[in-house]
């Protein structure tokens, strides 16, 4: 199994990981880094573990919000399927309607045409 050297709070450590995921790893390290320096920066040095434990819960807190706009979104997109299905069945019904409509004038032209070619005097040349 590969193995990554990572930076956290000026701390190196070593890390396992699956073949081909080293890249993806490092990334998420330095995005955690990130996180811890901008704690930091902001509460000052508290010391190491209260300073991780802080930047956890605040990318739990990212992770969280995340999670709920993905379900706000997954709902949303739900809500719009449900309703261009229903209007493609109102639209298909219309359809079917017209169509109808337009066989029925077709049948009523029909009949019409077969009246008058009944009732129609015989022209001789």
């Amino acid at each position: 199994m590969p193995e990554v050297n990572v930076e956290i709070n000026g701390r190196k450590y070593r890390m396992a990981c699956e073949e081909g995921q080293q890249p993806h790893l490092i990334g998420l390290a330095q995005r955690f880094n990130g996180q811890v320096e901008a704690l930091k920066g902001a509460v000052g040095e508290i010391g190491d573990t209260r300073l991780t434990v802080m930047a956890g819960i605040a990318v739990l807190d990212e992770l969280s919000e995340a999670e709920r706009r993905i379900k706000a979104l997954e709902d949303e997109v739900a809500m719009l399927t449900e309703a261009g299905q229903e209007v493609a069945a109102e639209y298909e019904a219309l359809e079917s309607q017209y169509a109808q409509k337009l066989t029925d004038a077709a049948q009523a032209l029909e009949g019409v045409a077969t009246v008058l070619d009944e009732t129609a005097p015989l022209q001789t040349s």
